[in-house]
């Protein structure tokens, strides 16, 4: 749906993949939206990776300072209730989204653009799709996008946010004209803090079907990690999905990062931020040998 309350919003029109396309570019172009805390600068190699495939793309102005504009969100007496909504204390962002999209366009001459959400990334373009259309959008693909709500009795981070997106926002879709892939990360098993420390590793089994969740990495090498590391780790995915011992990237669990009615993919030893990562000891989603496990679904 539209929504009639926004200043930024632009009319949507029919376009096709088939269009007008600058004979510099090969592909739609793409959109990568950052995740919290993060800013731009920090998927320039990512950028520059995507551009060596022939995908155009634009990066979503962000800052870390921008950040702090969530703040603003402590005064809805909604935030201490559990139930928080994107707007308007989102809306700094979605503007910042719809301009790298007009961005974008303008690099297609019209034709459609592909959606690349990083973690938070991932759900404020579902709540951008919700609020101001989706017609000029032909893919979004998330990476380590902590989709799901948490489970009862858990303290919500979001304060309400992705309830909201659960309950509000379009189920996700896997069709020829509208796609939702989604890539969860299997960096580091956690471990419940008290109790049992043994991490118990289940290796993915890739199965062999055209359903939307069939493309599910073999994992052949699990991290080497210490069960203190583990312990900690577990601590973050409990006040994601509820539980501690299950496979994550390090920041959001791999079950909340999948979405029922997507491409659900599971890749072995990524990790979750292009901070604190390394190409070659700690890849992250946009490390080039992980783009190039996904990079097929932004190419056609």
């Amino acid at each position: 749906m539209a929504s009639a309350l926004s200043p930024f919003r632009f009319k949507p029109h029919s376009s096709s993949a088939s269009g007008s396309w600058p004979s510099t570019s090969k592909h739609r172009p793409a959109v990568i939206l950052p995740g919290l805390g993060n800013n731009s600068g920090d998927y320039e190699k990512l950028e520059i990776t995507l551009g060596e495939y022939g995908v155009p793309t634009v990066v979503a102005d962000v800052s870390r300072f921008d950040w702090l504009r969530n703040a603003a969100g402590l005064v809805d007496p909604n935030y201490w209730r559990g139930k928080l909504r994107p707007r308007p204390v989102l809306d700094w962002y979605f503007k910042r989204v719809n301009d790298a999209i007009r961005e974008a366009k303008e690099l297609s001459q019209g034709g459609n653009v592909s959606l690349i959400g990083h973690s938070a990334g991932g759900w404020l373009a579902r709540v951008y799709m919700e609020e101001f259309g989706f017609s000029e959008i032909s893919l979004l693909l998330t990476l380590g996008t902590p989709h799901l709500p948490p489970p009862k009795g858990v303290i919500d981070q979001t304060r309400g946010l992705l309830d909201y997106v659960e309950k509000q926002c379009t189920k996700a879709v896997y069709t020829p004209q509208f796609k939702y892939v989604c890539i969860a990360g299997r960096y580091i098993h956690g471990a419940r803090f008290f109790g049992n420390s043994n991490v118990d590793v289940d290796p993915v089994v890739a199965t062999d079907t055209d359903q939307p969740t069939s493309e599910v990495a073999i994992v052949t090498n699990p991290t080497s990690i210490s069960t203190f590391r583990a312990r900690l780790v577990g601590l973050g995915y409990k006040q994601v999905c509820g539980q501690a011992d299950v496979w994550g990237d390090g920041v959001v669990p791999e079950i909340s990062a999948h979405l029922e009615g997507a491409l659900n993919i599971s890749l072995d030893a990524v990790y979750h931020s292009p901070v604190g990562s390394d190409d070659a000891l700690r890849p992250w989603y946009g490390s080039p040998a992980i783009v190039e496990k996904w990079i097929h679904h932004l190419l056609n």
